[in-house]
């Protein structure tokens, strides 16, 4: 008979842990947290020193049963949870629920990745619970219960919504997305010009035709042109077309780009955002069960990747050797660095007792795992994979250039500057296998070389071009920019991101558009109306702070009951103000400029469930109501009948189809723009804030082409 119990959180991973312990071992899983507060009512003695009343959930009691007949069978128990707080208050509440209450019996084990050498070393040294992370973690879930429990009812009673919430970090993540939508509209485009000079050589050894490059103009009379109309472009060009053109000054450097650091839980979902265009939530689910273990020929259920809910950009001596021998073996000694990569972490409050998100064997390519893992998996595993592996690489090294080139009529009068930039790959280091993603707005400039030309050399000018712009708002967040944001600010931690994410979209504050996140009215309701009232809960610097007293109880031993204590006696009181300073307000319905077809009265639209709906103003004597429907101004370009309109998932995700639908199944997730193809006529698709994509032919489209042409002025060429 087996003498020892293992107690893991998934069946999953109980497999992937039974697999290296033997038969001395039954592994057993608890499906997460066995209690918990209650969820009918607060469960919190604030009395009596904020002491929680926990309770077994219905649905875990014949786990629990089963669990505790375990217990009884053994001698020694073995709780290996995650390791981190939450996976060290499972352990507890596991300890306390089971009456495991002998050190000699009981023993907690942690491992950072599931394989047979690390799971060797844990079982080879277990310890005692640390009370320290299981009391910030139960400090963490008291103040959230204490926020939530007191701020969701008032907002339901004030808007007369059901299904309102409010909580410390996500109201903090809805009020960043309001803000940002309110700068957006608020924002009036600020008209600019630039003007480019077509130049060449005279002559070029070697070349029937001299190979041009275009300079920007810089300075005008050692000063920043402001040119912020078609009439100033207009004689600033002509003058330029006036001009002699000569090579004032070229200089040269090497620029040296390092490679990223691996993952970290805020990085890996931002780039699986930027470049998979996967949700937070999507990203943490199939990390999940990379890092638990996946069903492998010839190996059984392996551990692919190492935990993944980290702040920490450590990794193992021995990871980086055989990623160094790895590199060395397949791609060259010269993208070896002299020294192994070692990165710190920039993050607020970061806990460096774990490792970053690496593979658990490098050895093991994704090539090797095709046919194997489902497309996410393996799509999100080769992005670790890759990450890793060029963090342990050489930098890349670029070969930059940049031309600066005075232009005016006399040689003794050339107040006009004018500047081109080039680069090209003089090493391509960790670029040969990973280059990051980028977010809107910040798209680098493309590579490009430029002609050798000399000090003092005069050169032809080919063409001036005036180009007018329109200044940009900044752009909407997407999952990656919203994590980015709440991470630099210090709010929640990298268990709390994709939670926080998915949340706020279940309670209709925020609308994922595309891949962008846009704030509802309702989201400005209710960021509005906590701002008025609870100015410290929305805040971010107040939001940050209680982070960091968390973790001063993780880290320091400091007394949770003071750290609540703290908190709830300001926020009590603040909170028996606004029950009765707050106004009942509601959401004005938006009027369609329709008639109900039933009874006469105006259709108006109104928001549900899942989005928006059109219905009659007279409910609920009239209950007439349909689907909202969104066109785009795109025709379908499979039947060529149907419009392209926009729609959602039940989980909320906005893609667009045809209305001719079920006739006609296109779809797709990138919303299609009005205007086809330049090039080939076909479908043109947002890809960027700036750009669209032809789906046809792949041509690369600047999204305000037309529009800024049609506002143009003429301008002379």
């Amino acid at each position: 008979m087996a003498k020892n119990l293992v107690i893991v959180e998934s069946p999953t991973k109980a497999r992937t842990v039974g697999r290296f312990l033997g038969r001395n071992y039954i592994v057993e899983a608890s499906i997460g947290h066995i209690r918990d507060l209650p969820e009918n009512r607060l469960g919190v003695d604030i009395e009596h020193g904020f002491t929680p009343h926990y309770v077994i959930p219905e649905k875990k009691k014949e786990i629990v049963k089963k669990l505790r007949s375990r217990v009884r069978e053994v001698d020694d128990v073995y709780l290996a949870t995650d390791p981190d707080r939450e996976g060290e208050a499972i352990s507890w509440h596991l300890a306390e629920t089971l009456n495991l209450k002998d050190p000699e019996r009981v023993h907690r084990v942690e491992f950072h990745e599931i394989t047979r050498e690390a799971i060797a070393r844990a079982f080879a040294s277990p310890r005692a619970i640390n009370m320290r992370l299981v009391e910030a973690q139960q400090a963490r879930r008291i103040l959230d219960r204490l926020v939530g429990y007191s701020l969701s009812p008032l907002l339901r009673r004030k808007i007369s919504k059901r299904g309102l919430s409010a909580g410390r970090v996500q109201s903090v993540a809805v009020r960043l997305v309001v803000d940002r939508e309110r700068e957006i509209e608020n924002f009036v485009p600020r008209e600019y010009w630039t003007i480019d000079a077509t130049l060449s050589r005279h002559r070029e050894n070697g070349r029937a035709k001299a190979r041009s490059f275009v300079a920007r103009l810089v300075q005008v009379n050692g000063e920043k042109p402001e040119i912020a109309d078609a009439a100033t472009a207009n004689a600033l060009a002509d003058a330029l077309r006036a001009s002699t053109f000569v090579v004032a000054d070229v200089r040269r450097r090497d620029v040296v780009r390092r490679p990223p650091a691996p993952f970290t839980t805020s990085s890996l979902q931002q780039e699986a955002s930027r470049k998979l265009g996967f949700t937070a939530k999507r990203t943490m689910a199939v990390a999940q069960q990379l890092y638990e273990g996946v069903n492998i020929a010839g190996e059984g259920n392996v551990g692919l990747i190492t935990y993944m809910r980290t702040d920490s950009t450590a990794v193992a001596e021995s990871a980086q050797t055989a990623a160094r021998e790895f590199i060395r073996r397949v791609y060259g000694p010269e993208y070896v660095p002299a020294q192994p990569n070692i990165y710190k972490t920039k993050t607020k409050g970061a806990q460096e007792a774990h490792e970053a998100i690496r593979p658990t064997a490098i050895e093991r390519t994704p090539e090797s795992l095709k046919g194997q893992l489902s497309q996410d998996q393996l799509r999100l595993y080769r992005l670790i994979w890759q990450r890793m592996l060029a963090s342990q690489m050489e930098a890349a090294v670029y070969d930059s250039v940049t031309i600066d080139v005075a232009a005016g009529p006399t040689p003794d009068n050339r107040p006009y500057l004018l500047r081109a930039t080039g680069s090209t790959v003089k090493f391509k280091g960790y670029t040969i296998v990973y280059t990051e993603g980028h977010d809107d707005g910040d798209e680098e400039e493309p590579e490009r070389s430029l002609p050798a030309v000399d000090v003092g050399e005069v050169l032809r000018l080919d063409a001036i071009t005036p180009e007018q712009h329109f200044t940009q708002p900044p752009p909407r967040y997407t999952d990656a920019t919203l994590v980015k944001a709440l991470e630099e600010n210090g709010v929640g931690r990298p268990s709390t991101y994709a939670p926080t994410l998915a949340t706020i979209q279940e309670r209709g504050y925020v609308e994922r558009v595309g891949r962008q996140l846009r704030a509802t009215e309702l989201g400005k309701l209710v960021t509005d109306l906590l701002a008025e009232h609870f100015p410290d809960i929305i805040d971010i610097g107040f939001t940050a702070e209680m982070e960091e007293k968390l973790d001063a109880i993780a880290n320091e031993g400091a007394p949770w009951v003071e750290v609540l204590s703290a908190f709830y006696g300001p926020f009590e009181q603040t909170l028996r103000q606004a029950d009765a300073r707050m106004p009942v307000v509601s959401i004005a319905p938006e009027p369609t400029g329709e008639l109900c077809e039933k009874c006469g009265q105006p259709m108006v639209i109104k928001h549900g469930r899942f989005g928006k709906f059109i219905a009659c103003s007279n409910y609920p004597a009239c209950r007439n109501s349909r689907s909202l429907v969104v066109k785009t101004g795109a025709r379908c370009p499979r039947c060529g009948r149907g419009d392209l309109i926009e729609k959602r998932t039940r989980r909320g995700r906005t893609f667009y189809s045809c209305s001719e639908y079920p006739t006609c199944d296109f779809a797709l997730w990138q919303r299609p723009l009005p205007r086809p193809c330049p090039q080939c006529g076909g479908l043109l698709v947002e890809s960027s804030r700036t750009d669209a994509k032809c789906t046809v032919c792949g041509a690369t489209v600047a999204r305000d082409e037309e529009s800024a042409a049609e506002m143009a002025p003429a301008v002379s060429r």
